[in-house]
């Protein structure tokens, strides 16, 4: 039995190299459909979407396996082409028209049809795209054809998104410290002491990020620094909160003698292929840590970590800034479009981080 609905696609134009989007920007594209005969058209739609989603199961012996999610509807908009009502759709949605400024017709013609569509992305704050261990932040386009008596067909399409940020903000460029003392006992005698600062919190995915580091190594042992920068993914569903870790950047500093007292400054690059930090969605949070600790032989190791806030880099954008909600945890001390069958992986690529050894 032959299909009469022989394609339904959707196709989205970028706006720059990187298939990018940001708040303020215009997501235009057409939708795509081939009938092999006179169809006759219930309702046609196109929908744009963000959404975040957590899962994850834990398992309690004897009580068996539970398990946990949750979403959050970061923004909804839809768009019709064909709808039963006139002028305006449903909850306020636009009824589209083609160029002559006509509504489209509810029978089409054998062949195939173009419609054409226009979103702009809210100029309100939302969390980036984002693929995690237990959760995902996606934003999407689909498009959905329904005729009387048929299962409606559907057609869908991700693209990424990253917040602007705004550096501006004055907890971003406020300066961080942090310091500790470590007395040493069983096969060490003496102390240790160190003090680390950066100069803000808030940096841009590429950036270097300079660390002072004050240490006053009083004991009978050598020590090191060690630095390790690491994101930190929070899951929120029923209460509970499923954490997962991991480490972006390692680094070994060079020894520091018994009895000696000094002062270095070590460079980290930020990695331009991370996600920008989460801290304004209800499920789940990207967070960034550097953490600075001394390497000590038979000795818990001391440890300062200090919050680190990435933005996305930046770009000429005709945007207006978006202010980002600063908050985290407690611490201590123009290409072609690109169209439905493009991969998810290549779409989410940007925000797949990579572990690093530096």
């Amino acid at each position: 039995m032959a299909f009469t609905v022989k394609k339904l696609s959707i196709t989205i134009d970028p706006v720059n190299d990187s298939n990018t989007f940001t708040n303020g920007d215009c997501l235009s594209g057409r939708v795509t459909l081939k009938v092999s005969k006179e169809t006759h058209i219930q309702c046609f739609s196109i929908k744009a979407k963000g959404k975040a989603s957590v899962l994850w199961s834990e398992h309690y012996g004897k009580y068996g396996t539970v398990v946990y999610h949750d979403k959050e509807t970061v923004f909804k908009s839809v768009q019709y082409f064909v709808q039963e009502k006139k002028n305006k759709g449903q909850d306020g949605s636009l009824l589209l028209t083609n160029e002559a400024g006509q509504t489209y017709s509810k029978i089409v013609a054998p062949g195939i049809h173009v419609y054409p569509f226009t979103f702009q992305i809210p100029l309100i704050d939302m969390p980036a795209s984002f693929k995690g261990y237990h959760g995902n932040v996606d934003y999407f386009l689909e498009a959905k054809l329904s005729r009387s008596m048929r299962i409606s067909r559907k057609a869908s399409i991700y693209f990424n998104y990253v917040p602007e940020g705004d550096m501006s903000i004055p907890d971003l460029m406020m300066p961080q410290c942090g310091n500790t003392e470590k007395k040493m006992k069983f096969f060490s005698s003496g102390s240790v002491a160190m003090n680390i600062s950066t100069e803000r919190m808030g940096y841009r995915l590429g950036e270097v990020l300079k660390v002072r580091i004050d240490i006053e190594n009083n004991s009978s042992q050598t020590v090191k620094p060690k630095f390790c920068f690491y994101q930190k993914q929070s899951f929120f569903a029923s209460k509970k909160r499923k954490l997962a870790i991991k480490k972006l950047l390692k680094y070994k500093g060079s020894a520091i003698e018994r009895s000696t007292k000094t002062t270095m400054t070590e460079v980290l690059y930020i990695p331009e292929d991370t996600c920008v930090s989460i801290l304004n969605c209800k499920v789940l949070k990207v967070e960034y840590r550097l953490k600075v600790c001394l390497d000590v032989k038979f000795a818990s190791n001391p440890e300062i970590k200090l919050p680190v806030v990435l933005l996305c880099q930046k770009e000429t954008s005709a945007a207006a800034p978006v202010d980002m909600h600063i908050g985290f945890d407690s611490w201590t001390s123009s290409q072609a479009g690109w169209n439905s069958s493009a991969d998810y992986s290549t779409v989410h690529g940007r925000n797949q981080s990579l572990n690093r050894v530096q």
